[in-house]
């Protein structure tokens, strides 16, 4: 290596360890294997300038390869990758700003940011085919390994902002515009993902959420309709009511909460599952997503609770409020099977025989009433004849079934007897099979 590439590494090195705010960037697989790679290169340097015997020159190739795989793993150019890292850092900066002015905010704040930018702009000079020629000329290879070019950002909503920084002399010049981008889409988990869930403790994303959509899903138009009002009401800041959609299996509930995310994901809507089991957590949930720029659905699918259950407290806590203000960007959707949450036994009822708590009656209407927590509830009744066939005649629009009408009709009747009733999810299931079926039948003929 020559002096010219071990002052690069050794300055690249530099940027890197002077990082005040941004420092997360760096730490994925992708950062480390980079730091390592240049960490590998000053080595070798270090070593041949003492003409030492033992220059890892292999070591240095692996590091290149580990660096490769790590940066094609995530199918970016290294530009696009430490550009999506620094729009989705959660730091003091990030976090601050999106509820503060920027010209509010500590001068010692700003300037830490400035300088980091500054550093962060030398590493995204540094091109993949740089450091090809480097590791080549410090392991002494005929050829130089292959240098990664990864496919170019193109998300919309991030288009302007990865074309600026692109494009800038210096990216000090680009602080109000990475405010403004906090300030509208987050950060970290929430700026990643749109559909998330509470698991082991903790908010993990969904990357590939369910697909279903909101227009797929007919014969409950009122529930719908309602829904999305009171979705709209969440996403425009204006206070909206938990919703409880009870009904019987199979009627898209749980579809109808799923198919929101598509309907509303552009206008940073999140939804969040929670498990029943981990309900107690829920007030700690809460308390992340206050004053997080998107709006959250906390969805609960198939609720009720036994009698003492530590979950029914720590929901009422969240449907009925404490101490603590609701924050006004999240709201509970959850579906159950049963009118009456908190299941009630015959033996729940007092008897004047029975020497009986003084106020049970209270007790047992504290049960009977907790679905009245919720400011709408949505009933969903069983599907008559009628709905389940226009569920899947809408279907089998939508897949476009070369089929007629009566064929259509008679299969599906067959179909519900045979198999779960008539419902919504019968009828899904029932196209899905009859799809399968034509598209394998029309291959035989051919």
């Amino acid at each position: 290596m020559d002096t010219q590439t071990n002052s690069s590494c050794e300055f690249l090195q530099l940027q890197a360890a002077s990082l005040l705010i941004y420092q997360s960037v760096l730490t994925d697989e992708v950062g480390q294997a980079f730091l390592n790679l240049l960490r590998s290169l000053r080595q070798i340097d270090l070593l041949q300038s003492l003409r030492h015997s033992e220059v890892d020159e292999l070591g240095c190739v692996r590091a290149y390869g580990n660096y490769f795989k790590a940066i094609a793993s995530c199918n970016q150019s290294w530009q696009d990758y430490l550009i999506s890292q620094i729009l989705l850092d959660d730091n003091p900066f990030s976090r601050q700003v999106q509820n503060t002015d920027l010209v509010d905010l500590p001068p010692s704040l700003i300037a830490a940011v400035q300088q980091d930018l500054q550093a962060l702009q030398s590493l995204y000079q540094c091109s993949s085919t740089q450091l090809s020629q480097w590791v080549q000329a410090a392991a002494k290879l005929n050829v130089s390994p292959v240098a990664w070019t990864g496919i170019p950002t193109e998300k919309a909503s991030d288009r302007t902002i990865y074309y600026k920084l692109s494009q800038l002399e210096n990216w000090v010049d680009i602080l109000s515009d990475l405010a403004a981008y906090y300030r509208q889409h987050g950060t970290s988990i929430f700026a990643k993902y749109r559909a998330l869930r509470w698991q082991s403790g903790q908010l993990i994303g969904i990357p590939y959420a369910d697909p279903v959509q909101l227009h797929q899903l007919v014969g409950y138009e009122y529930q719908r309709d309602t829904l999305k009002k009171n979705t709209e009401f969440l996403l425009a800041g204006y206070p909206a009511l938990h919703v409880l959609l009870y009904g019987s299996r199979g009627s898209g509930k749980s579809s109808l909460v799923k198919g929101l995310l598509h309907e509303y994901g552009d206008r940073n809507l999140r939804l969040i599952e929670v498990a029943k089991s981990d309900l107690a957590a829920l007030p700690a949930i809460v308390e992340q997503l206050r004053g997080v720029p998107q709006k959250f659905i906390i969805f609960v699918d198939d609720l009720s609770f036994e009698e003492d259950d530590d979950a029914f407290k720590a929901l009422k806590v969240v449907l009925e409020g404490n101490l603590t203000a609701r924050p006004q960007n999240v709201v509970v959707y959850a579906t159950s099977n049963r009118r009456h949450l908190v299941r009630e036994m015959f033996g729940d009822r007092p008897r004047p025989s029975q020497n009986e708590e003084v106020g049970v009656w209270d007790t047992v209407q504290e049960k009977l009433s907790f679905s009245d927590r919720f400011g709408l509830t949505l009933t969903f009744e069983p599907a008559n004849q009628d709905t389940y066939l226009h569920i899947v005649r809408h279907l089998a629009t939508l897949a476009s079934l070369n089929i007629s009408q009566a064929d259509l009709d008679y299969r599906a009747l067959q179909w519900a007897t045979r198999h779960n009733g008539r419902s919504g999810r019968t009828a899904r299931q029932f196209i899905d099979f009859l799809q399968a079926d034509l598209s394998l039948g029309s291959q035989s003929r051919e």
